[in-house]
């Protein structure tokens, strides 16, 4: 009878142990967690690759490599790109770099990470990776969102290292511009008001009692597109809000590629 009885204990014994161990769920089709934060820009570089604090510090003519996500393409012309990127410090402009145009057009795509190699330029205070610069195609994906600037306007050497960033105005309000024949108008086709449709819209805007030249770059938005209508619409005295790429021109001269009423 003892016996039995210390058989079923031991029994008991074994099932309690059993019955309070923690099951791993390895079910392979089970969900992943949804609660994780979405992934950002990867602040890793490759081997030899350039932080953006480094890029800024080279000096022009310096060989350079980055390592960044397309957040736009302007041109593709003979086998050279003129491409946006940004990463999670900085933005660049990639100035006629070496593709083809299946390459332009299937892999350099937006939000698409490559990594530029070629040397620093610099044109009338713009930024680059010059003439000649080449791409490796990167694992990754990211598309950043607009940095609203408005109140660096009035403090260029700040705005400046916002440089080729995707960037936003808030509030402007839109100013006469001279034509041809000194008329007022609220946009010129090129800088001097000598061109036609499908040519740069130029437009003046105002903030805190300054006022900034903008245009829209018919290579990177053209006739058609809505920001290029929008701005033919405009009227001198518009509040409006713009976003685009923070190009620079002997001063900021922005590539905008959406205006919209002010909120």
């Amino acid at each position: 009878m003892k016996k039995v009885i210390a058989l079923v204990l031991a029994l008991v014994a074994v099932f309690t142990l059993f019955g309070c161990k923690k099951i791993e769920n390895t079910d392979p089709t089970a969900k992943p967690d949804v609660t994780a934060a979405p992934a950002g820009p990867d602040t890793e570089k490759g081997e030899g690759v350039m932080t953006y604090a480094q890029y800024a510090a080279a000096a022009v003519d310096d060989k350079v490599v980055i390592e960044a996500y397309i957040q736009d393409k302007q041109s593709w012309w003979q086998d050279k790109a003129v491409i946006y990127l940004q990463d999670a410090d900085g933005g660049y402009l990639a100035y006629n770099m070496a593709c083809t145009e299946d390459e332009y057009n299937n892999k350099l795509v937006k939000g698409a990470k490559i990594r530029v190699e070629g040397n620093k330029a610099e044109y009338h205070g713009e930024v680059e990776v010059g003439e000649g610069c080449t791409f490796t195609l990167l694992e990754g994906n990211w598309i950043a969102t607009a940095t609203d600037v408005t109140a660096l306007l009035a403090n260029q050497d700040e705005l400046a290292k916002k440089m080729n960033q995707f960037v936003a105005f808030k509030g402007m309000t839109v100013e006469a511009s001279k034509d041809a024949d000194g008329n007022d108008v609220a946009y010129l086709y090129k800088y001097n008001g000598t061109g036609s449709d499908g040519d740069d819209l130029y437009f003046k805007v105002s903030v805190g009692g300054n006022t900034y030249t903008f245009l829209v770059e018919s290579y990177l938005r053209g006739t058609g597109t809505d920001v290029y209508e929008a701005v033919k619409a405009l009227k001198v005295g518009d509040k409006i809000d713009m976003e685009g790429y923070l190009y620079w021109y002997d001063g900021v001269n922005p590539h905008i590629i959406s205006v919209a009423a002010a909120n």
